[in-house]
């Protein structure tokens, strides 16, 4: 997963005409580590469908605050610059929360690149 480490750098990625979707974490946070070990599997998964890039929340903090993102780690599909759809709470999520999010991510930007 390509990480973002500057506000323009996250500009430019959320600009692709793909979908791509940012995932929101820290270094310190706990929930975020449950993650790491299964999300190359789920990039692996649907890498030939959508991009997935990581923003940390302290690199990028103007990002985070911009975004509105209120907990981490937390998943924003965009495509052309705009948002499509959002999983963001204060929750820890499984890999099939996550997964099922980006099949709704994948549904919406399907919808609108008919």
């Amino acid at each position: 997963m390509e990480k973002i480490t500057s506000e323009a750098e996250f500009q430019v990625s959320i600009q692709s005409p793909r979908l791509t979707v940012a995932v929101f974490k820290a270094d310190w946070c706990v929930d975020c580590k449950f993650i790491d070990p299964f999300m190359p599997d789920v990039e692996s998964k649907y890498a030939d469908r959508l991009t997935l890039v990581e923003v940390d929340v302290d690199a990028v903090g103007d990002v985070s605050q911009q975004q509105n993102i209120l907990g981490i780690p937390s998943f924003v599909a965009y495509t052309d610059g705009r948002e499509l759809v959002r999983f963001v709470n204060k929750m820890r999520k499984s890999r099939e929360e996550i997964e099922a999010f980006l099949d709704r991510a994948l549904e919406v930007y399907g919808a609108i690149h008919k």
